[in-house]
Formats: structure tokens, sequence, C-alpha cells
């Protein structure tokens, strides 16, 4: 249990008060209670009775609550309201655009308890029937479903990457004697993965599939299964699994080829053969032979995906890609000043310990009150700590930032003599999400444009397997920070990794520089660092294209000198 979940708890339970009409009171209650939890800037966890009690809004049943929900997790108000709640309106609950009153409604007029009966509705028209619905409605209710059953069965490379390693750890335990390498879109680090491929290597191919056919496991569908090719199921875990055999012989040429793209393996090499077509002559003995024999730049395995890759290796122009160690600092982070988890000192020590030479810390704004966002004297509060702190842990330093949302009409928040007050500005869409490519595009060209935006948090504000982003013009987005000299955020949150890596060669080529941001809400969250590398790697970044690569002088110099440009 922590501060976050403690914010989450608390709001499902006000969600299912409103689902079984509790006393308004009650749930008014329980909203000034989160609404405070949330602006305040202290870590729930630490915070005594007495402390709590000093909060405005927190009355001692909210008290109680918190010190149940500390110790297990839970506390008897929500569990009465879980027992008499169908599981699938918990599900039908997290549906964007569904709030408790709408979902009560299909639960009481048409009798929905899950989103399989939801869609069934929907697609009857029973739904845009209902008052307050509407077809638009409707649809949007069909969008959000079809989203997420398309997603069904696909993981985050983050989330699945554990289970991957497991796998092929117990795979090599149980057979010591082969060659062995995980395949497929995994090896290639693409964002979404829909399977684990596994290629194994010997001569002993019978020992290797009765091995195979006693690895509990994977669950193995015979009717999808050949000789040389086994499909399964994790059977912990909603992951399907493809086991490739090869001989020893072949198991180079084959790892290659499984590890590439269909695109990559196409590309013609010279005037006559593919990728695919060279791979088979099985003529070297390491892959770097392989390249180096066909006239290639060594490709790393990321970036085998056929993006224009061949073609610069051919002239010897792929990039010294960027590596972790080539990062000094960390920008765009939260604390409980604004929605996150642990406070200003704590994000900074930590931050320090890593081996960082500095921090930008960037809260939410104003605007986006559900997020705790600061008003001015909060601002003020935070930017008097950050002072205090770089007095204490100098060298180490914190540089003083805002995630500013980006308003409807592409403003940024706060007052031009407020916004002068911060080292830098993230400026990120967080609402009106609904929009044409015309109205994002305009929406962002317009921040970009605004003097004070540094860098443009998660362009296209998407959730990758959650919600589709808004549509935009790359080209047009980019090309206005390389006119304003805005830099581009790569979010390294496995949720966003956004900008996508396809268009990161493109913003370097208009000489952009961008930034790798975990868009930590916690000090662990730090750790997402290495999936915005490795997003970068997969579009060509170089440590030179980045910002946070920069020194903490240099970015001190960076940073001073865009102020300085505004005066």
């Amino acid at each position: 249990m922590d501060h976050k979940t403690i914010l989450k708890k608390l709001k499902l339970s006000i969600q299912l008060m409103e689902l079984h009409d509790e006393n308004p009171f009650k749930i008014r209650s329980y909203q000034s209670a989160l609404t405070s939890l949330e602006r305040g800037d202290q870590d729930i966890m630490s915070l005594s009775d007495a402390a709590l009690a000093q909060i405005n809004g927190i009355g001692k049943s909210i008290i109680e609550a918190i010190q149940q929900l500390k110790v297990s997790e839970t506390f008897p108000a929500l569990d009465s309201l879980l027992e008499k709640t169908p599981t699938g309106i918990l599900e039908i609950l997290q549906i964007k655009g569904l709030g408790p009153k709408k979902v009560k409604t299909l639960w009481e007029e048409l009798g929905i308890t899950s989103t399989h009966e939801l869609m069934e509705a929907c697609q009857s028209g029973k739904v845009a029937l209902i008052k307050g619905f509407g077809e638009k409605t409707q649809d949007t209710i069909i969008q959000n479903l079809e989203f997420k059953a398309s997603n069904s069965g696909k993981w985050l490379y983050a989330d699945i990457e554990e289970a991957i390693a497991k796998l092929e750890s117990a795979l090599k335990n149980m057979l010591p004697k082969v060659q062995l390498a995980v395949v497929g879109d995994f090896a290639r680090k693409l964002e979404i993965i829909s399977k684990a491929e596994i290629l194994i290597g010997s001569d002993q191919l019978g020992t290797v599939k009765s091995g195979l056919k006693s690895f509990y496991e994977i669950e193995w569908v015979p009717a999808e299964s050949g000789p040389k090719t086994w499909r399964g199921k994790l059977k912990d875990l909603d992951l399907k699994v493809t086991v490739h055999l090869c001989t020893a012989t072949d198991f180079l040429w084959k790892k290659m080829a499984l590890s590439a793209s269909t695109h990559h393996l196409t590309g013609l090499v010279d005037g006559t053969e593919t990728v695919s077509e060279k791979l088979k002559k099985n003529d070297f003995s390491s892959e770097e032979e392989f390249f180096a024999k066909n006239g290639l730049q060594f490709i790393p395995t990321e970036m085998r995906e056929g993006f224009g890759e061949i073609e610069l290796a051919k002239e010897n122009k792929l990039p010294e890609l960027l590596q972790d160690a080539d990062l000094k600092g960390i920008l765009h982070n939260h604390s409980t000043y604004s929605d996150g988890k642990h406070s200003l000192r704590q994000m900074a020590e930590y931050c320090k310990s890593l081996g960082f030479e500095y921090l930008g810390i960037s809260d939410h704004s104003r605007t986006a009150s559900y997020a705790g966002g600061l008003d001015i004297e909060k601002v003020i509060k935070q930017q008097a700590e950050i002072d205090e702190l770089n007095k204490e842990l100098a060298p180490f330093k914190i540089f003083k930032g805002i995630e500013s949302d980006i308003l409807g009409d592409g403003s940024l928040d706060y007052p031009v003599d407020v916004l002068a007050s911060f080292d830098f500005v993230v400026a990120s869409i967080h609402s009106i999400l609904n929009m044409d490519v015309k109205r994002a595009t305009e929406r962002l060209l317009r921040a970009i444009s605004n003097p004070y935006t540094t860098i443009l948090g998660h362009p296209t504000g998407r959730l990758l397997l959650r919600r589709e982003g808004y549509p935009i013009d790359h080209r047009a987005i980019i090309d206005a920070c390389a006119a304003h000299q805005v830099v581009i955020e790569i979010n390294a949150n496995p949720w966003r990794l956004d900008l996508d890596w396809r268009w990161v060669r493109y913003a370097m080529d208009q000489g952009v520089k961008l930034a790798i941001n975990p868009d930590a809400h916690e000090m662990d969250g730090y750790a997402d660092m290495k999936y915005g590398v490795l997003i970068g790697r997969k579009g060509g970044l170089t440590k030179e294209m980045t910002l946070n690569a920069l020194s903490g002088e240099e970015i001190a110099t960076y940073f001073a000198g865009r102020k300085a440009g505004l005066k």
C-alpha cells in the first residue's frame, strides 16, 4: 500500500457509493477528503492520525478508513460496496466516458453487468435509446470496447519483460546443451508484444521435443503446432508462446531471420538479393561477419525494422546509438506537490543517489485540478523549497519546472510572470482529447510557438493498450519544434513511449533534440528511463541529440540561454 493506491481506493469507494445511491452527504464528505489529499504535498503513508485530522475535510471515518487501508489494503465500507457490485460492473466503470450514474442506468434499465452485454446492447442500438445517452455516446462506447478487445492478449514490453526472462531461464535449465535465444518482436524491443518467441537449436531435436512435452509452464496447442514450430500459452499468464526448432548449424541465420521484421528481411542488400536470401546462404559465423561480408555497417537488432536502416548501413551512416550511461539527469518528474507518491526531497535525494547530476521537477499546473495542480502559491512554496534543497545537495541541482497544461485554445497555464519563474516548461495536453487532426495539430502548434515552452510533452497523449492518442500531423509538429527550438519528449513511461520511435529520425534530421523523460510519479519511476532509451535507439537516437545527455553545467547553460532570449 502506498499514497497513490490509497487515493485510488478512496476514489473507487466514491464511485461505488454513487453507483448504489448512498447518502449524498457521505459521498460529498469522501470527495472533499479525496480532493484535499490529492492537493496536499505530503505522503499519506507518513502522516499520523493527528496530522490527517488537521487536513481540511478529513474526519474520523476517513481517518479510520485510511488506517485500515494502510494495514489490510481495504476497509469495511469498501468491502460492503464490493460485495453488492457484480465484478463486470467494475470493468465497465473503467471504460472512458462512463461514470457511475451512467453505469447505474445501464445496469437498471438494460440489466448490463459485463462489457460483453454492453457491446451487444450498443450494437443493437438499445443504449442510444436511453435518456442521456444517444447515438454519439453509444458510438464512443463501441469504439472504446473495440479498442480494448483488439488489444486482448497483448502486453507492454515492460510488463512482459520479467516473464519472458523467466521463461528463457527455465528452458535453458531444462535443456542445458542446446542453443537458445529469444527472437521475434521482443528481441527487437517493440513497445507492444503479442507473443513470446523462442528459437532452440540442437542436433538432438528428439530429446528437445521430449523435454518440451514435459515443460509444465506451457500449455501446448497441438492443432496449431508442427514438427519445427510448437505453439502454446503460458499457464499462469495470457501470453502466447511459439518455440521454433532447428539444427545447430542453422541456429545463427535462423536467429537473425526470426529476430527481424518482414520489411527488413525483404530489403535489398544489393541489386538482386534480399537480406533473407543472404541469410539463407548460411556462410558466416557471427552477426558481425554477416553484415561485413555483405558490405553493410552492423545494424543493431532493435533497428532491424525495414525502416531505412539497410540504406543507411550501405552508406555507413548508422549513428552510434544512445546508451543508458549517456543520460546525466532526469527531467519531467512529479512530487507530492501534485499527484506524485514521494516528496520533493525524496525524489531529489534518490535521483542523486542513482548518480545523476540533476533533477527536473515538473509537477502539474493549476488547471489539472484532478491531479492536484499547483496554484500560484504552491508554485512559490515549491520553488522556495528547491532553493533550500539546492544549497544542501550541491553540486546536485534541482531545476524548477512545471508540466503546464496546454489549454483548449493552445495557450499555457499561468500568467507570463509565473511562467518566467521556471527554468523550463514541459507543455502537455491532458484534457479535451477527442480532437480531429486539424484541431489537435493547431492546438499543439500554438503551444510550441509560445516562447516559454521548452519541451513538448507526450505529443499524442496516447496510453498504449488503454487509449489511442489524438491524431496529429507529426511533420508539422516536428517542423514547428525545429523553428522554435522546442525539444520533443520521448515519454519513457511504458504506457506512453510517446514520441513514437518511428518519428525520431525525422526529428533529428530537422535538428530537433529529444528528451528521455520518465514522467516519474514516484522514485521507482526513474527506472522507466531505460524504456525511453530502448525506444530512442529503435529510432536511431544519438547522445548528441538527447537533451538530458548534457551535463549539469551544460543544461544549466542551455536553460539560462533560452530564458535570456525571452527578455
